[in-house]
């Protein structure tokens, strides 16, 4: 009986130890299943994400009217692509080699490793490309989305190839327009093409992100059967190679370590049960906080934790939705930091990106709580604010922003100080879709830039006109610069010493004589000349000009005005130099003239560049003195021979402040052993005055208005026919 008893027993205990034995078998298979699953999804993930984030990157850089501009431009400004379209994005995004195409696919630009390389290295890629290049001429539309739910800005194509013997990524994008307003013929855009490898150190951080022990590349499947691998497909499903790794089997781990205890203690099935199923709970969990975390970073930005442009632009939908259902106010500020560069280049990148967490939680601080806070990349930041009260509310909020980022910033043991320019479009005055509120708010952004910095503008109708009328003008300046000597002409002033009653030189004043506007002055053109790159052509044809033009007066000085950016260029000294030995004019009678302003605000290369012209020999002059915030220190330190005295302080003379303000002007100037030209002369007291304080030299419609060259040749003929009557009329 106690057989029959116990055999039952034994019997169940039995089955209830195969059954337990069983479950666990076939847990520790399910979760090494789980596992394998998992690994594969994350594979696909990765190689989806990283060709996706290498497009995003390009992005940055390749949607940007500047970047059309300079593609298009001959010869190519290689250090521009250097810091924009090249070496730069070695930095920002790990890419390993980039090349630049012309709209027929020739490379123009390349860069491998950080530095820049010959375009014919190009040549390795080609065959890869190829495929890629025809596939975006035949379908050159932009995927709206990625895989990741990310606003793609323009088409592309990437795919997965062996480079030089090495698997790599390579992304090519077009080189299109941000602001829809530069004209390009669809398919004919420049193209850029990065290349990132599939290295080790792409594989190990794989590995250690993501748990895929042991990842690698092999051009073969692992005889292993303990790893496992995914083959690696180019777009023409051929199999590239295969990504290897030792894969993670808890189950397994599991069986080996608990089923002899199991099958010795029938007690500890139920702990061991428990136990299995808290680690399931575990892995699992894990699993989501992995899915929830790269949805989190899809969608915010890693440095400040706000959310980034796709998030933006997601919510910017949504609010404008609300707006228009509600019939409510929707206002968006784009903001940029102003002065953030110098920052960068002072304290270095840590400093940067301290600053940039630091403006980050002041504008987070400045909003309501309900209010979206962006940054869209780099030193750009945007603010969605949602039913404000009125344009009161709105200004205020903007005022506080202004002053709180004009505050100092502690950074590492120093104070740095900035600004910020902010642009207002409100909806539904200023549109009421995402991509006519954005464009508008970035026309006031760049309104408020050109007005002076650290201030905010909201959009008005007429800016919309000025961004129209500038690229009129300066698609009009193109087609002039294309024909010079026949729509561009030099009038020149004269100018008069003060010492020996003689005109000593002359300043060459650039005119245009428009098709159908007739004579257009320089002010109503050489900001658009400046801003699209044109200024170099532009000067370099009046500098030519006007020594030309020297040629026939031997003896007077010619003054030219020239832009900061043209004395930015490494090559500008050397034009200088061969314009003079062309024209056959001496150094010393040149003088370049510039603007007090542009000169504070230069960068040091403006300053090398004037002391070498003036180690050729050429003058250097400070046109428009006391408009600007310089002092004559520094002046002294950036080596002018001559500063040039506004016509606004020579027009206020006759008062007793505007008297002793030039009076001190000229005084400090003589202290310093510098040149004095007043600008503006138009009345004999004027002169008078000038002449008693110790100015040089003087010009002005008291003695001749701008006229043409053929008229200064009879203004010297007259001036000599005179004699001593020309110093009576001075």
């Amino acid at each position: 009986m106690v057989g029959r008893f116990t055999a039952p027993i034994v019997a169940a205990a039995l089955c209830l130890l195969a059954l337990m034995l069983g479950l666990l078998e076939w847990s520790g298979h399910e979760v090494d299943r789980i596992a394998r699953n998992r690994d594969h999804a994350i594979v696909s993930l990765v190689l989806a994400q990283s060709m996706e984030r290498v497009a995003h990157a390009q992005e940055s850089s390749t949607v940007w009217d500047e970047a059309v501009r300079e593609a298009r431009k001959r010869p190519l400004d290689e250090r521009w692509l250097d810091l924009n379209l090249g070496v730069w994005f070695e930095d920002y995004a790990g890419i390993d080699e980039v090349y630049l195409l012309d709209p027929k696919g020739a490379p123009i630009y390349a860069m491998r490793a950080g530095k820049r390389a010959r375009p014919e290295s190009y040549i390795a890629v080609e065959d890869a490309t190829r495929p890629l290049l025809s596939g975006l001429r035949r379908a050159p539309t932009i995927r709206k989305r990625t895989e990741a739910d990310v606003a793609m800005l323009s088409p592309g194509q990437a795919d997965i190839a062996i480079v030089r013997g090495r698997p790599a990524i390579i992304s090519i994008k077009p080189i299109v327009t941000d602001s829809g307003t530069l004209r390009q013929k669809p398919g004919a855009e420049a193209l850029h093409v990065a290349v990132v490898y599939l290295d080790n150190q792409f594989f190990g951080g794989v590995a250690e992100q993501y748990g895929l022990a042991g990842a690698h590349f092999a051009l073969a499947p692992p005889a292993d059967n303990g790893q496992r691998s995914v083959a690696l497909h180019d777009r023409a499903s051929r199999v590239v190679g295969y990504l290897v790794w030792q894969p993670f089997a808890p189950g397994s781990q599991v069986i080996a370590a608990l089923a002899p205890a199991l099958a010795i203690v029938l007690l500890l099935i139920t702990v061991v049960l428990f136990m299995l199923a808290s680690r399931l709970a575990r892995r699992t969990h894990d699993l989501e906080e992995s899915r929830l975390h790269a949805q989190h970073r899809a969608m915010h930005d890693d440095l400040t934790g706000l959310g980034n442009r796709a998030m933006f632009e997601q919510r910017l939908d949504e609010a404008l939705a609300r707006s228009r259902r509600h019939r409510t106010l929707l206002a968006l500020l784009y903001i940029d930091l102003d002065r953030f560069k110098q920052v960068n280049d002072t304290l270095g990148h840590p400093a940067g990106d301290a600053l940039i967490r630091q403006v980050a939680r002041r504008l987070v601080a400045e909003v309501r709580g309900y209010d979206i806070v962006a940054r869209l990349g780099g030193d750009e930041f945007a603010i969605l604010i949602g039913e404000p009260e009125g344009r009161a509310s709105i200004e205020g909020i903007c005022a506080r922003i202004v002053a709180e980022l004009e505050r100092p910033f502690d950074l590492a043991g120093s104070q740095a100080f900035i600004g910020a320019s902010i642009g207002v479009a409100v909806s539904p005055v200023d549109g009421l879709d995402r991509t006519e509120l954005t464009r508008k708010a970035d026309i006031a952004l760049y309104k408020a830039k050109t007005d002076g910095r650290s201030r905010y503008v909201f959009f008005t109708q007429d800016m919309d006109h000025d961004v129209r009328s500038r690229e009129e003008t300066y698609r009009e300046l193109r087609l002039a610069l294309a024909d010079c000597d026949r729509q561009l002409e030099l009038h020149y002033q004269p100018i008069w010493s003060l010492e020996d009653r003689r005109m000593v030189g002359v300043e060459a004043l650039l005119r245009w004589q428009h098709p159908e506007q007739g004579l257009v002055a320089p002010g109503a053109f050489i900001r658009s000349a400046e801003e699209s790159g044109l200024i170099t052509v532009l000067g370099e044809w009046v500098l030519r000009r006007a020594v030309q033009d020297a040629r026939a007066w031997p003896g007077l000085r010619v003054a030219v005005n020239v832009s900061p950016i043209q004395l930015r260029s490494r090559k500008f000294v050397e034009i200088v130099r061969e314009v003079l030995g062309h024209g056959g004019v001496t150094a010393e009678r040149l003088e370049l003239e510039l603007t007090e302003t542009a000169l504070m605000a230069a960068s040091g290369e403006v300053a090398r560049s004037l002391a070498d012209l003036r180690g050729l020999g050429v003058h250097c002059a400070l046109d428009d003195f006391g408009t600007g915030y310089s002092s004559l220190s520094h002046i002294r330190d950036i080596a002018v021979d001559r500063i040039k005295i506004d016509r606004s302080f020579v027009n206020a003379v006759d008062t007793v402040p505007g008297a002793a303000l030039v009076e001190a002007i000229v005084g400090l100037a003589r202290a310093n052993g510098l040149r004095l030209t007043a600008e503006g002369v138009e009345t004999p007291e004027q002169l008078e005055f000038l002449e008693r304080v110790g100015c040089h030299e003087v010009q002005g419609y008291l003695f001749s208005r701008p006229v043409p060259a053929s008229a200064i040749a009879r203004l010297l003929t007259k001036r000599a026919g005179e004699g001593d009557r020309s110093s009576a009329a001075l």
